[in-house]
């Protein structure tokens, strides 16, 4: 049920962004750290948001969207351990400063929502750093936190959003 709930939640604001002013869909792919480096190999996320403009430099908005990461498989010539994949729903208050028009920081926080089996999720933050390659066209680098009970997801991140709307060019 919980998981339904999500699941219509994030269909909902995915379409309700669609028609927005600065809607953003991005990718990104992570290397884990810390707790989760001998559990998960490779992590993959999909990004969704709206980011509104306050002015020339700073923009306010909602950030959700997807991560998920590939267990290990351990194999040795008697034991095979297969654990289980990661998964979280993000959703998120975000901000956005851009110093110059090419160049940006700024930092997703609120929670994730943990979804596979025995993943409650947690506080969630993601500290971003972006460059714009084109008018509707960013990369960034960004690390991602989320304090679950008694571990913490961390993974370094390389990812691609594209803006469809945008309320001015950089």
């Amino acid at each position: 049920m919980k998981h339904g709930i999500l699941a219509l939640l994030f269909t909902f604001l995915s379409i309700g962004l669609c028609a927005q002013e600065g809607f953003k869909l991005g990718i990104q792919g992570g290397l884990p750290l810390d707790d989760f480096n001998d559990e998960v190999s490779i992590t993959v996320g999909l990004d969704v948001g709206y980011l509104y403009a306050l002015g020339e430099i700073v923009d306010l908005g909602i950030m959700t969207g997807f991560v998920h990461g590939f267990a290990e498989t351990f194999h040795t010539n008697t034991v095979l351990t297969e654990l289980p994949d990661v998964q979280f729903l993000p959703l998120a208050g975000s901000v956005r400063i851009w110093p110059s028009n090419s160049f940006s920081f700024g930092v997703d926080a609120g929670q994730a929502f943990g979804i596979n089996k025995g993943n409650e999720g947690g506080l969630y933050y993601r500290p971003i750093i972006a460059y714009l390659m084109g008018p509707k066209t960013e990369i960034n680098l960004s690390y991602t936190g989320i304090q679950l009970d008694d571990k913490v997801w961390s993974t370094a991140n390389l990812g691609v959003i594209y803006t469809f709307t945008s309320r001015r060019s950089r």
